[in-house]
């Protein structure tokens, strides 16, 4: 009994072990190659899976993003410039059974393809350009290093350079043409300020100027107005009185103190000018009138008595 209960023990544990290693664990960001025999049979998704116990191998390939960090080089510009660079690379495996067989390691191959690479691009700019264009330098590195891991079965998501790190000559340089341009662009800035400050200064005195001469205006049209309405007030009055006159003498009933005060007061304006003039008091005339009528009668009464005196006399 014993060598049986032996024998069941052993293929019971031969049974556990061989059921063990055919069972493959594959995690959610992995995939499984198997090999059977030397040669690629398929790929293993995440999960549990059964393979042939000692007859296949299976080869787990990370299919997550792998960030690179290229080592800092001196690359020399087209205008001549050593600058040090240094970049970060981002790359991820799409093809797990290409980047398995196609290349040994596509880490090491990814990094010294974006130093050479890094090279060529920087070297075709000037330096200012390299400073000034980064964006457009990512972009062109990620485009040519993608075609070229293409066929590893790996692909570049982005590239982004670190530093572009001019010699200490080059930067003092730099720092010397920074600050003549912002000097130059304060000057410029405090010539247009007293510029503008000028011009708006003279715009406030032209307008104030111009304010003041039509308030200048206004007040002699205002003034003329007052005494334009003045004298067709005085000339209304007056010309009120004398119709009043003329109609009073007109109308045989005149007011002898009317007539009297407005002829006293048309006195001094008569008396204007140069020509020599002779004004007649107005109860002038009415001596004037009782002289004539006694000078009449006094020339009727001598010729009546004359006329007596011719006549013949008759006795009867």
């Amino acid at each position: 009994m014993e060598p049986v209960v032996i024998f069941i023990a052993v293929a019971f544990v031969l049974a556990i072990i061989l059921g063990l290693s055919a069972i493959r664990l594959i995690r959610p960001y992995e995939r499984g190659l198997v090999e059977r025999f030397g040669r690629f049979q398929r790929i293993l998704e995440p999960g549990l899976n059964l393979v042939l116990p000692f007859v296949d191998v299976v080869l787990k390939v990370d299919m997550r993003e792998v960030v690179l960090d290229v080592p800092s080089q001196l690359v020399i510009t087209r205008d001549n410039v050593n600058v040090e660079v240094d970049a970060i690379i981002y790359i991820q495996v799409t093809d797990p059974v290409r980047a398995q067989y196609e290349i040994t390691n596509y880490v090491l191959a990814s990094t010294k393809l974006a130093q050479t690479n890094l090279r060529n691009v920087i070297g075709e700019l000037d330096l200012d350009a390299c400073l000034a264009s980064r964006d457009s330098i990512n972009l062109q590195l990620r485009d040519v290093m993608d075609q070229a891991t293409d066929k590893w079965g790996v692909k570049v998501n982005r590239i982004e350079l670190q530093r572009i790190d001019p010699p200490a000559d080059i930067t003092d340089a730099m720092s010397r043409q920074m600050k003549a341009e912002r000097d130059k662009r304060a000057t410029i800035l405090d010539a247009e300020a007293v510029r503008q400050s000028q011009i708006t200064r003279a715009e406030g005195s032209r307008q104030a100027q111009i304010l003041e001469a039509e308030g200048f205006a206004e007040a002699v049209r205002r003034k003329a107005d007052a005494e334009k309405y003045r004298q067709v007030t005085v000339a209304e009055g007056e010309g009120q009185a004398i119709l009043t006159v003329f109609k009073a003498i007109h109308d045989g009933q005149p007011d002898e103190k009317l007539v009297t005060l407005k002829y006293l007061e048309m006195l001094p304006k008569l008396a204007e000018g140069e020509a020599n003039k002779i004004f007649l008091p107005f109860e002038a005339t009415g001596m004037i009138s009782s002289i004539a009528a006694m000078v009449e009668g006094v020339r009727d009464k001598n010729g009546g008595s004359k006329a007596k005196s011719s006549a013949p006399t008759t006795t009867t």
